[in-house]
Protein backbone atom coordinates (compact mmCIF):
# COMPACT_ATOMS: atom_id res chain seq x y z
CA UNK A 1 0.00 0.00 0.00
CA UNK A 2 1.31 3.37 -0.43
CA UNK A 3 2.11 5.76 2.15
CA UNK A 4 -0.94 7.49 2.63
CA UNK A 5 0.34 9.15 6.15
CA UNK A 6 2.72 10.97 3.41
CA UNK A 7 -0.75 11.59 1.20
CA UNK A 8 -2.58 12.94 4.78
CA UNK A 9 0.18 15.50 5.51
CA UNK A 10 0.38 16.53 1.77
CA UNK A 11 -3.31 17.24 1.64
CA UNK A 12 -2.50 18.83 4.95
CA UNK A 13 0.44 21.04 3.87
CA UNK A 14 -1.66 22.23 0.91
CA UNK A 15 -4.66 23.39 3.03
CA UNK A 16 -2.18 24.79 5.87
CA UNK A 17 -0.56 27.00 2.32
CA UNK A 18 -4.12 28.16 1.44
CA UNK A 19 -5.23 29.70 5.07
CA UNK A 20 -1.21 30.77 6.17
CA UNK A 21 -1.59 28.37 9.16
CA UNK A 22 0.95 29.41 11.65
CA UNK A 23 4.67 26.98 11.82
CA UNK A 24 3.95 26.13 14.93
CA UNK A 25 0.57 24.83 14.89
CA UNK A 26 0.83 22.84 11.28
CA UNK A 27 4.01 21.35 13.12
CA UNK A 28 1.81 20.49 15.98
CA UNK A 29 -1.09 19.30 13.15
CA UNK A 30 1.63 17.02 11.17
CA UNK A 31 2.65 15.51 14.31
CA UNK A 32 0.23 12.93 16.25
CA UNK A 33 -0.50 14.24 19.77
CA UNK A 34 -0.09 10.84 20.84
CA UNK A 35 0.66 6.89 19.13
CA UNK A 36 0.72 3.96 21.21
CA UNK A 37 1.78 0.85 20.19
CA UNK A 38 1.26 -2.22 22.08
CA UNK A 39 1.27 -6.20 21.95
CA UNK A 40 -2.33 -8.63 22.70
CA UNK A 41 -1.21 -12.04 23.62
CA UNK A 42 -3.87 -14.82 22.70
CA UNK A 43 -4.37 -17.71 22.93
CA UNK A 44 -5.16 -20.18 20.29
CA UNK A 45 -8.01 -23.07 20.19
CA UNK A 46 -5.12 -25.32 19.82
CA UNK A 47 -3.35 -24.01 23.41
CA UNK A 48 -0.95 -22.09 20.64
CA UNK A 49 0.25 -18.59 22.05
CA UNK A 50 0.38 -16.09 19.59
CA UNK A 51 1.52 -11.90 19.56
CA UNK A 52 -0.46 -9.57 18.07
CA UNK A 53 0.99 -5.69 17.24
CA UNK A 54 -2.31 -3.03 18.02
CA UNK A 55 -2.28 0.58 17.54
CA UNK A 56 -3.70 3.54 18.76
CA UNK A 57 -3.53 7.17 17.78
CA UNK A 58 -4.87 10.42 19.04
CA UNK A 59 -4.21 12.88 16.14
CA UNK A 60 -5.51 16.17 18.42
CA UNK A 61 -7.55 16.98 20.91
CA UNK A 62 -7.91 20.69 21.11
CA UNK A 63 -11.35 20.39 19.04
CA UNK A 64 -13.17 18.15 21.87
CA UNK A 65 -12.58 14.08 22.86
CA UNK A 66 -10.85 11.70 20.11
CA UNK A 67 -13.25 9.49 18.40
CA UNK A 68 -13.80 6.69 16.06
CA UNK A 69 -12.22 3.50 14.36
CA UNK A 70 -10.99 0.33 15.05
CA UNK A 71 -9.31 -1.68 11.88
CA UNK A 72 -8.05 -5.06 12.10
CA UNK A 73 -6.18 -6.38 8.70
CA UNK A 74 -3.13 -8.35 8.33
CA UNK A 75 -1.32 -5.49 6.41
CA UNK A 76 -1.87 -2.74 9.34
CA UNK A 77 0.43 -0.35 9.33
CA UNK A 78 1.17 2.74 12.25
CA UNK A 79 1.21 4.97 9.30
CA UNK A 80 -2.07 4.32 8.19
CA UNK A 81 -3.32 4.53 11.43
CA UNK A 82 -1.98 8.05 12.00
CA UNK A 83 -3.26 8.95 8.53
CA UNK A 84 -6.89 7.77 9.39
CA UNK A 85 -6.66 9.85 13.05
CA UNK A 86 -5.50 12.90 11.05
CA UNK A 87 -8.51 12.02 8.21
CA UNK A 88 -11.10 11.99 11.55
CA UNK A 89 -9.68 15.26 12.76
CA UNK A 90 -10.42 16.66 9.33
CA UNK A 91 -13.71 14.82 9.36
CA UNK A 92 -14.97 16.07 12.40
CA UNK A 93 -14.72 19.78 11.80
CA UNK A 94 -15.80 19.63 8.45
CA UNK A 95 -18.84 18.40 9.90
CA UNK A 96 -19.29 20.73 12.60
CA UNK A 97 -18.40 18.08 15.39
CA UNK A 98 -16.66 19.20 18.37
CA UNK A 99 -14.03 15.90 18.35
CA UNK A 100 -10.45 15.34 17.65
CA UNK A 101 -9.62 12.68 15.70
CA UNK A 102 -8.75 8.91 16.99
CA UNK A 103 -8.12 5.60 15.52
CA UNK A 104 -6.77 2.31 16.17
CA UNK A 105 -6.11 -1.46 14.95
CA UNK A 106 -4.50 -4.23 15.47
CA UNK A 107 -2.44 -6.25 12.72
CA UNK A 108 -4.17 -9.34 12.30
CA UNK A 109 -6.48 -11.38 10.00
CA UNK A 110 -9.53 -11.86 11.04
CA UNK A 111 -10.31 -14.89 8.97
CA UNK A 112 -7.83 -16.37 10.33
CA UNK A 113 -9.53 -16.61 13.93
CA UNK A 114 -12.55 -18.41 14.73
CA UNK A 115 -14.93 -16.48 16.63
CA UNK A 116 -13.76 -17.18 19.84
CA UNK A 117 -10.32 -16.28 19.27
CA UNK A 118 -11.58 -13.05 17.86
CA UNK A 119 -13.51 -11.83 20.65
CA UNK A 120 -10.29 -12.77 22.85
CA UNK A 121 -8.30 -10.33 20.85
CA UNK A 122 -11.24 -7.41 20.69
CA UNK A 123 -11.27 -8.20 24.25
CA UNK A 124 -7.39 -7.90 25.13
CA UNK A 125 -7.75 -4.74 22.76
CA UNK A 126 -9.43 -2.76 24.87
CA UNK A 127 -8.18 -4.81 27.94
CA UNK A 128 -4.19 -2.97 26.91
CA UNK A 129 -5.57 -0.48 25.21
CA UNK A 130 -7.79 1.05 28.86
CA UNK A 131 -9.60 3.72 27.02
CA UNK A 132 -10.46 6.73 28.80
CA UNK A 133 -13.87 7.04 28.65
CA UNK A 134 -16.28 8.89 26.64
CA UNK A 135 -14.84 12.43 27.68
CA UNK A 136 -11.49 11.78 26.59
CA UNK A 137 -11.01 9.05 23.50
CA UNK A 138 -14.14 6.95 22.29
CA UNK A 139 -13.17 3.57 20.14
CA UNK A 140 -15.58 2.46 17.14
CA UNK A 141 -15.72 0.07 14.56
CA UNK A 142 -13.92 0.11 11.13
CA UNK A 143 -12.57 -2.68 8.60
CA UNK A 144 -12.33 -6.03 10.25
CA UNK A 145 -14.68 -5.09 13.19
CA UNK A 146 -18.72 -4.43 13.31
CA UNK A 147 -21.26 -3.82 15.80
CA UNK A 148 -20.72 -7.65 17.55
CA UNK A 149 -17.21 -6.60 18.10
CA UNK A 150 -17.99 -3.00 19.74
CA UNK A 151 -20.66 -4.82 21.78
CA UNK A 152 -17.61 -6.83 23.25
CA UNK A 153 -15.55 -3.83 23.81
CA UNK A 154 -18.12 -1.92 25.32
CA UNK A 155 -18.79 -5.13 27.98
CA UNK A 156 -14.80 -5.11 28.52
CA UNK A 157 -14.71 -1.51 29.61
CA UNK A 158 -17.62 -1.58 31.85
CA UNK A 159 -15.42 -4.54 33.06
CA UNK A 160 -12.49 -2.84 33.76
CA UNK A 161 -14.37 0.32 34.62
CA UNK A 162 -16.90 -1.34 36.90
CA UNK A 163 -19.66 1.17 35.51
CA UNK A 164 -21.74 1.19 32.54
CA UNK A 165 -21.07 3.85 30.30
CA UNK A 166 -22.71 3.04 27.03
CA UNK A 167 -20.76 6.41 25.12
CA UNK A 168 -17.66 4.80 25.86
CA UNK A 169 -17.35 2.84 22.53
CA UNK A 170 -19.31 3.91 19.04
CA UNK A 171 -20.87 1.77 16.38
CA UNK A 172 -22.63 -0.50 18.80
CA UNK A 173 -25.89 -2.65 18.92
CA UNK A 174 -28.68 -0.41 19.32
CA UNK A 175 -29.61 -2.99 22.32
CA UNK A 176 -26.77 -1.35 23.94
CA UNK A 177 -27.07 2.26 23.36
CA UNK A 178 -26.12 2.18 19.88
CA UNK A 179 -27.42 5.32 17.59
CA UNK A 180 -29.95 3.70 14.61
CA UNK A 181 -28.95 4.31 11.32
CA UNK A 182 -25.23 3.67 12.28
CA UNK A 183 -25.45 0.60 9.72
CA UNK A 184 -26.43 3.31 6.71
CA UNK A 185 -25.12 6.56 7.97
CA UNK A 186 -22.19 6.98 5.70
CA UNK A 187 -23.74 5.51 2.81
CA UNK A 188 -26.86 7.65 3.15
CA UNK A 189 -24.30 10.61 3.51
CA UNK A 190 -22.39 9.57 0.20
CA UNK A 191 -25.88 9.36 -1.84
CA UNK A 192 -26.70 12.81 -0.22
CA UNK A 193 -23.34 13.90 -1.53
CA UNK A 194 -23.52 12.64 -5.52
CA UNK A 195 -27.59 14.21 -5.25
CA UNK A 196 -26.34 17.32 -4.34
CA UNK A 197 -23.12 17.47 -6.48
CA UNK A 198 -24.97 16.00 -9.49
CA UNK A 199 -27.43 18.64 -9.30
CA UNK A 200 -24.80 21.58 -10.39
CA UNK A 201 -24.24 19.80 -13.21
CA UNK A 202 -27.41 18.89 -14.30
CA UNK A 203 -27.31 15.43 -13.37
CA UNK A 204 -30.31 14.38 -11.85
CA UNK A 205 -32.54 11.34 -11.18
CA UNK A 206 -32.05 8.94 -14.63
CA UNK A 207 -28.33 9.92 -14.54
CA UNK A 208 -26.13 6.75 -14.45
CA UNK A 209 -24.14 5.48 -12.03
CA UNK A 210 -21.23 2.91 -11.15
CA UNK A 211 -19.43 1.88 -7.77
CA UNK A 212 -17.10 0.07 -6.60
CA UNK A 213 -17.53 -1.69 -3.86
CA UNK A 214 -20.41 -2.96 -2.49
CA UNK A 215 -20.04 -3.57 1.01
CA UNK A 216 -21.75 -1.63 3.79
CA UNK A 217 -21.35 1.59 2.21
CA UNK A 218 -21.44 0.67 -1.66
CA UNK A 219 -24.02 -1.22 -1.31
CA UNK A 220 -25.87 1.52 0.91
CA UNK A 221 -25.13 4.35 -1.53
CA UNK A 222 -26.52 2.14 -4.38
CA UNK A 223 -29.67 1.21 -3.25
CA UNK A 224 -30.56 5.08 -1.81
CA UNK A 225 -29.32 6.34 -5.19
CA UNK A 226 -31.73 3.49 -6.79
CA UNK A 227 -34.60 4.39 -4.90
CA UNK A 228 -34.02 8.29 -6.05
CA UNK A 229 -34.28 7.13 -9.57
CA UNK A 230 -30.71 7.05 -10.16
CA UNK A 231 -29.50 4.16 -12.76
CA UNK A 232 -26.91 2.14 -11.28
CA UNK A 233 -25.44 0.39 -14.46
CA UNK A 234 -22.51 -1.50 -12.40
CA UNK A 235 -21.83 -2.65 -9.41
CA UNK A 236 -18.28 -4.85 -8.04
CA UNK A 237 -16.91 -6.29 -5.29
CA UNK A 238 -13.60 -8.29 -4.44
CA UNK A 239 -14.75 -10.98 -6.32
CA UNK A 240 -15.45 -9.64 -9.33
CA UNK A 241 -18.04 -6.87 -11.20
CA UNK A 242 -21.55 -6.78 -13.27
CA UNK A 243 -22.73 -4.19 -15.97
CA UNK A 244 -26.40 -3.48 -17.16
CA UNK A 245 -26.77 -0.35 -19.61
CA UNK A 246 -30.32 -0.23 -18.84
CA UNK A 247 -29.61 0.21 -14.95
CA UNK A 248 -29.87 -3.18 -12.11
CA UNK A 249 -32.66 -3.73 -10.09
CA UNK A 250 -30.20 -3.05 -6.97
CA UNK A 251 -33.42 -4.66 -4.69
CA UNK A 252 -32.82 -7.92 -6.05
CA UNK A 253 -28.62 -7.35 -6.44
CA UNK A 254 -29.25 -6.85 -2.19
CA UNK A 255 -30.97 -9.84 -2.43
CA UNK A 256 -28.66 -11.99 -4.27
CA UNK A 257 -25.47 -10.65 -2.33
CA UNK A 258 -27.11 -11.54 0.70
CA UNK A 259 -27.57 -15.29 -0.29
CA UNK A 260 -24.27 -16.15 -2.46
CA UNK A 261 -21.64 -12.80 -0.84
CA UNK A 262 -20.88 -11.92 -4.16
CA UNK A 263 -22.20 -9.81 -7.35
CA UNK A 264 -21.31 -12.53 -9.76
CA UNK A 265 -23.90 -14.39 -10.78
CA UNK A 266 -26.42 -11.75 -10.57
CA UNK A 267 -29.09 -13.13 -13.03
CA UNK A 268 -30.06 -9.46 -13.72
CA UNK A 269 -26.71 -8.37 -15.39
CA UNK A 270 -23.54 -9.24 -17.14
CA UNK A 271 -20.11 -9.64 -15.95
CA UNK A 272 -18.48 -7.04 -16.49
CA UNK A 273 -15.00 -7.28 -18.58
CA UNK A 274 -12.92 -4.59 -17.44
CA UNK A 275 -12.54 -2.19 -14.70
CA UNK A 276 -16.07 -0.58 -12.79
CA UNK A 277 -13.63 2.62 -12.73
CA UNK A 278 -13.57 2.80 -16.54
CA UNK A 279 -17.71 2.62 -17.26
CA UNK A 280 -19.14 4.91 -19.06
CA UNK A 281 -21.62 6.85 -16.95
CA UNK A 282 -22.29 9.94 -15.27
CA UNK A 283 -21.53 9.48 -11.54
CA UNK A 284 -18.35 6.85 -10.37
CA UNK A 285 -18.61 6.37 -6.55
CA UNK A 286 -15.38 4.40 -5.47
CA UNK A 287 -16.22 2.47 -2.24
CA UNK A 288 -13.39 0.00 -1.74
CA UNK A 289 -9.98 0.71 -0.46
CA UNK A 290 -7.34 3.58 -1.17
CA UNK A 291 -5.39 4.61 -4.59
CA UNK A 292 -7.86 2.96 -7.04
CA UNK A 293 -7.56 5.85 -9.52
CA UNK A 294 -3.99 6.46 -9.75
CA UNK A 295 -1.35 7.85 -12.55
CA UNK A 296 -2.18 4.77 -14.44
CA UNK A 297 -5.60 5.11 -15.34
CA UNK A 298 -6.73 8.62 -14.34
CA UNK A 299 -7.12 9.26 -18.06
CA UNK A 300 -9.35 6.61 -18.57
CA UNK A 301 -12.15 7.80 -16.41
CA UNK A 302 -15.27 8.73 -18.43
CA UNK A 303 -17.41 9.80 -15.46
CA UNK A 304 -18.20 13.27 -15.24
CA UNK A 305 -18.75 13.15 -11.29
CA UNK A 306 -16.65 11.40 -8.37
CA UNK A 307 -17.52 10.75 -5.03
CA UNK A 308 -15.23 9.43 -3.01
CA UNK A 309 -16.94 6.84 -0.25
CA UNK A 310 -13.59 5.40 0.37
CA UNK A 311 -10.67 6.91 2.55
CA UNK A 312 -8.46 8.38 0.17
CA UNK A 313 -9.38 6.30 -2.99
CA UNK A 314 -7.49 8.90 -5.58
CA UNK A 315 -4.12 9.36 -5.16
CA UNK A 316 -2.48 12.57 -5.29
CA UNK A 317 -0.97 12.05 -8.40
CA UNK A 318 -4.26 11.42 -10.36
CA UNK A 319 -6.06 14.53 -8.95
CA UNK A 320 -4.93 17.13 -11.17
CA UNK A 321 -5.03 14.78 -14.63
CA UNK A 322 -8.90 14.78 -13.52
CA UNK A 323 -9.34 17.87 -12.94
CA UNK A 324 -8.05 19.37 -15.87
CA UNK A 325 -10.54 16.56 -17.92
CA UNK A 326 -13.05 18.74 -16.02
CA UNK A 327 -14.11 16.04 -13.64
CA UNK A 328 -15.59 17.14 -10.51
CA UNK A 329 -14.17 15.27 -7.34
CA UNK A 330 -16.50 15.19 -3.82
CA UNK A 331 -13.81 14.83 -1.51
CA UNK A 332 -13.37 11.68 1.12
CA UNK A 333 -13.54 13.77 4.18
CA UNK A 334 -16.69 15.48 2.84
CA UNK A 335 -18.46 12.31 0.85
CA UNK A 336 -17.83 9.90 3.53
CA UNK A 337 -18.41 11.57 6.72
CA UNK A 338 -21.88 10.44 7.46
CA UNK A 339 -20.53 7.47 9.56
CA UNK A 340 -18.79 10.10 12.28
CA UNK A 341 -21.84 12.21 12.10
CA UNK A 342 -24.16 9.73 13.60
CA UNK A 343 -21.11 8.28 15.73
CA UNK A 344 -21.70 11.82 17.05
CA UNK A 345 -25.40 11.44 17.54
CA UNK A 346 -24.74 8.26 19.19
CA UNK A 347 -22.75 9.09 21.72
CA UNK A 348 -24.91 12.65 22.31
CA UNK A 349 -27.90 9.87 23.31
CA UNK A 350 -25.35 7.50 25.66
CA UNK A 351 -24.91 10.40 27.56
CA UNK A 352 -28.23 12.08 27.68
CA UNK A 353 -29.78 8.47 27.88
CA UNK A 354 -32.21 9.81 25.19
CA UNK A 355 -32.03 7.51 22.49
CA UNK A 356 -33.67 8.95 18.89
CA UNK A 357 -35.93 7.64 16.47
CA UNK A 358 -34.44 6.33 12.91
CA UNK A 359 -36.42 9.27 11.04
CA UNK A 360 -34.83 11.67 13.24
CA UNK A 361 -31.07 10.23 13.22
CA UNK A 362 -31.52 10.25 9.31
CA UNK A 363 -32.91 14.00 8.97
CA UNK A 364 -30.33 15.14 11.24
CA UNK A 365 -27.34 13.59 9.71
CA UNK A 366 -28.65 14.41 5.69
CA UNK A 367 -28.80 18.50 7.30
CA UNK A 368 -25.30 18.28 8.49
CA UNK A 369 -24.54 16.65 5.51
CA UNK A 370 -25.95 19.51 3.44
CA UNK A 371 -24.40 22.05 5.56
CA UNK A 372 -20.65 20.08 4.88
CA UNK A 373 -21.16 20.06 1.48
CA UNK A 374 -22.65 23.53 0.92
CA UNK A 375 -20.02 25.18 3.45
CA UNK A 376 -17.02 23.49 1.29
CA UNK A 377 -18.46 23.96 -2.20
CA UNK A 378 -18.95 27.84 -1.05
CA UNK A 379 -15.47 28.23 0.03
CA UNK A 380 -14.21 25.85 -2.81
CA UNK A 381 -15.33 28.30 -5.00
CA UNK A 382 -14.73 31.93 -2.79
CA UNK A 383 -11.07 30.87 -3.03
CA UNK A 384 -11.01 29.24 -6.54
CA UNK A 385 -9.17 25.69 -5.49
CA UNK A 386 -10.71 22.16 -5.55
CA UNK A 387 -13.26 20.79 -2.90
CA UNK A 388 -10.40 18.19 -1.49
CA UNK A 389 -8.06 21.56 -0.49
CA UNK A 390 -11.24 23.21 0.07
CA UNK A 391 -12.52 21.14 2.57
CA UNK A 392 -9.05 20.94 4.56
CA UNK A 393 -8.75 24.46 4.54
CA UNK A 394 -11.69 24.56 6.12
CA UNK A 395 -11.30 22.43 8.79
CA UNK A 396 -7.63 23.77 9.78
CA UNK A 397 -9.50 26.98 9.82
CA UNK A 398 -11.77 25.40 13.00
CA UNK A 399 -9.43 23.33 14.63
CA UNK A 400 -6.88 26.34 14.60
CA UNK A 401 -9.66 28.83 16.42
CA UNK A 402 -9.62 26.24 19.01
CA UNK A 403 -5.85 25.61 19.26
CA UNK A 404 -5.30 29.13 19.59
CA UNK A 405 -8.22 29.76 21.91
CA UNK A 406 -6.39 27.43 24.39
CA UNK A 407 -2.74 29.46 23.96
CA UNK A 408 -1.44 26.19 21.99
CA UNK A 409 0.51 28.94 19.80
Amino acid sequence: MPNVWEEALLNLRKAAEIIYLEPELRTRLSTPMRFTEFTIPLRRDDGRKELYTAYRCLHQDATGPTKDGTRIRPGLTPEEIKALSLFMSIKHAVAGIPAGGGKGGIKADPSDLSEGEYERLVRGFIRRLIPKGAHRDVPGADIGTDARAMAWMLDEYEQISGFHSPAAINDKPAALGGSLGGHEATGWGVSECAVMAGATLGLGPGSTVAIQGFGQVGSIAALTLWEKGFKVISVSDVFGAVINPNGIDIGKLFEHTTKTGKVNGFYGAAALEGSVLEVECDILIPAAVQDVIHESNAKAIKAKLIVEAANAPIAPAADPILLAAGKAIVPDVVANCGGVVVCDFERTQGLSNDYWPLEKVKSRLLERMGRAYGETAALSADLGVPMRQAAWAMALKKIRVSMLLRGWS
